[in-house]
């Protein structure tokens, strides 16, 4: 498919010929259902495709086409939640209203849907214009379309049973998507499936309209919510064979390897395929407005309640959900609130989403709004730090920094990964948005992690003083083991912990392996525990190579304390767990040991204990530490300095 790729959806009342119009356009009838057919009438979406030349006031302007898919909705109200799950992601709407009829109430419901949405694109072909009132009817659209956001929309006079105006509509189409920004590939793809069957020897099938990234043939795919693995064996869009869908494609792919506990049957309308694993939630925090032209004598006007029980409808599920208010107890016609919905069944939302609400019955229109927060909690809602979110994101939802700043705020140090993975937002945008806003000196940033100067200035402080109680209680000590630092701070995530790390070790403090300090930090006994480890040195210089056990060294905590002290600091070396030598004495065995070897060569424990004048029991754990320390090295039963080399044996002569 070649071109820029648009998605178009029809709007507008029952029986004004989107359908017929749909078909005049592109040569393809919507309507599939046999139960279609026989009631004359819309009942799902239908699909159509047509290719348009590029239309522009730029006569500098390039060649070029649209390729423009078509989603015709049905248009009676009992289908209404069919209408809003073909508009999930679309580019522009085609309202149509027919002369004969004007404005009809499924239109001015479809209107405040398509507003809801975001929709920012509007053309309105007047159909059956050859039978009606042409002239009348547009006045009526044209006051209809003040104070909308399709004030200036073009008005197309169209007869899908003669043809008339078909070519200036297709003009218009054109004209309208002339300036537009095709779907943008954020890298976050997302399919928003609304059919899913199964074609006998191909096997599952889901069509949507694809946004948010691309697909490609063999690629690992995810079904959403719950992360079912599968694999796109094959591509299409309008019936064509594709290796790679774009974004802003209708675009049908055949699964391959759906796991077995996700059976064909399982797929549906309403499921997202994307091509990364993310987590489905059941509570939205959101920004909620309704509708300033509702009449007040429409059930749809009555007050929204917190508390109420409503359908959501978003992308092309729809999940029965119960509305709360951060702080309003109901609202009105024209008026909006930040609310949190909470579902009975978990979907798939970004930040920037656009959803609608309709009533419990299903039957009217009462709101719609944005996702401020697609993974809230009740308990935190209310909360200070949480409206504050919300209200920073509801002012301008679209603005990446603040989305960003508020995320940052709200979540604390984390990882560039899990900022904002569900939005609307590119990897690239919110990179930018972080080299700005550090920029301005409001967050920090140490590599992947990044933090409000608050939060991390804060989790800087817990550390230092955890290192500095350390060098205060336990000034004998190197510094604070990092697993000690972990332990006492487990809300701490492992890469956030090695940023930190970093952080202080750029500055006043240094790394020893596992431990951190200070830099100016010196380890010293203080006052009464250094005569004890004075003490010790005393008992275990008095017979050099026959000391006490470690256990009548070292009989108590103070004791202990001060021995773990001397053996850090080298001043007592461990032969074992239990036995200990004076580094004076160890020092001596070892010129001894060295000293016998390399006069007399080749030697055996029982040589070297009588030249170290000692027991067996000092003498074997001894020798094992010098082997250790690469001093000496075993050959059979006998010892060799480490540095020697075996004599070389007898070699035959030929």
């Amino acid at each position: 498919m070649t071109g820029r790729h648009f998605v178009v959806a029809t709007a507008g009342h029952v029986d004004h010929g989107k359908s017929a119009l749909v078909k005049a356009l592109t040569g393809t009838d919507p309507d599939r259902l046999p139960e279609e057919k026989a009631r004359e009438i819309t009942i799902d979406l239908g699909f159509a495709h047509m290719q348009l030349p590029l239309v522009t006031q730029n006569p500098s302007a390039q060649e070029s086409s649209l390729s423009i898919s078509v989603i015709d909705v049905p248009g009676h109200e009992d289908f209404i939640r069919n209408m809003i799950a073909g508009l999930g992601s679309i580019d522009l709407g085609l309202m149509v209203v027919a002369a004969d009829d004007g404005w009809m109430p499924q239109t001015e419901e479809h209107l405040q849907i398509l507003t809801y949405l975001g929709v920012s694109r509007l053309v309105v072909a007047m159909n059956k214009s050859d039978i009606g009132q042409p002239d009348e009817t547009t006045i009526q659209i044209r006051e209809q379309l003040l104070n909308t956001p399709f004030a200036d929309a073009p008005i197309i006079a169209t007869s899908a049973r003669s043809g008339f105006g078909l070519e200036q509509l297709k003009q218009a189409l054109s004209m309208a998507l002339a300036n537009a920004t095709p779907q943008r590939d954020i890298g976050k793809t997302r399919l928003l499936i609304d059919r899913a069957f199964n074609l006998p020897g191909i096997g599952a099938v889901v069509t949507g309209t694809l946004s948010g990234g691309m697909i490609r043939i063999g690629q690992p795919v995810y079904i959403q919510p719950g992360n079912f693995r599968a694999r796109a064996r094959s591509i299409q869009t309008h019936r064509e064979n594709v290796d790679l869908a774009l974004p802003g494609m209708r675009t049908g792919v055949n699964l391959t390897d759906i796991p077995k506990t996700s059976s064909t049957d399982g797929l549906y309308r309403g499921l997202v395929l994307t091509t990364e694993q993310f987590e489905g939630s059941q509570i939205l925090d959101v920004l909620v407005e309704k509708s300033r032209r509702l009449h007040i004598s429409h059930p749809a006007a009555r007050p929204l309640k917190s508390g109420t029980t409503v359908y959501l409808h978003h992308g092309t599920s729809r999940a029965k959900a119960m509305l709360v208010f951060s702080e309003e107890e109901a609202l009105l016609p024209g008026d909006s609130a930040i609310a949190q919905l909470r579902t009975q069944s978990p979907l798939l939302a970004f930040v920037g989403d656009r959803f609608v609400i309709r009533d419990r019955s299903d039957q009217h229109t009462i709101a719609g709004g944005i996702v401020l927060d697609p993974d809230s909690d009740p308990k935190l809602f209310r909360t200070k730090e949480q409206q504050q979110l919300l209200r920073a994101r509801a002012g301008n939802p679209e603005n990446v920094n603040i989305c960003v700043e508020s995320e940052i705020e709200r979540r604390g140090p984390l990882h560039m990964s899990n900022l904002l993975a569900r939005s609307n937002f590119s990897e690239t945008q919110i990179r930018q948005a972080l080299t700005q806003l550090q920029a301005r000196d409001r967050i920090v940033s140490h590599g992947d992690i990044t933090a409000d100067k608050i939060s991390w200035s804060g989790l800087r402080a817990r550390a230092v003083g955890l290192i500095d109680r350390v060098h205060d209680t336990h000034s004998e000590r190197a510094g604070l083991d990092l697993n000690d630092l972990r332990a006492a701070l487990p809300d701490v995530a492992g890469d956030v912990l090695d940023a930190l790390l970093l952080d202080l070790c750029a500055g006043e403090f240094v790394r020893h392996g596992s431990i951190i300090a200070r830099v100016s930090h010196r380890p010293a006994l203080p006052p009464n525990l250094d005569a004890i480890a004075r003490q010790i040195l005393v008992r275990a210089s008095a017979k050099p190579l026959d000391p006490p056990a470690r256990a009548q060294l070292a009989p108590d905590e103070p004791t202990r304390q001060a021995l773990r002290y001397l053996i850090k600091n080298g001043e007592v070396v461990e032969l074992t767990p239990e036995l200990l030598l004076s580094n004076e004495a160890y020092l001596r065995a070892k010129e001894i040991v060295t000293d016998f070897i390399a006069r007399n060569g080749a030697s055996t424990v029982s040589d070297l204990r009588g030249a170290l004048g000692t027991s067996r029991r000092i003498a074997v754990p001894l020798l094992e530490r010098l082997d250790r320390d690469r001093i000496t090295r075993r050959d059979g039963d006998r010892r060799i300095l480490a540095a020697q080399t075996e004599s070389p044996r007898d070699v035959p002569v030929s």
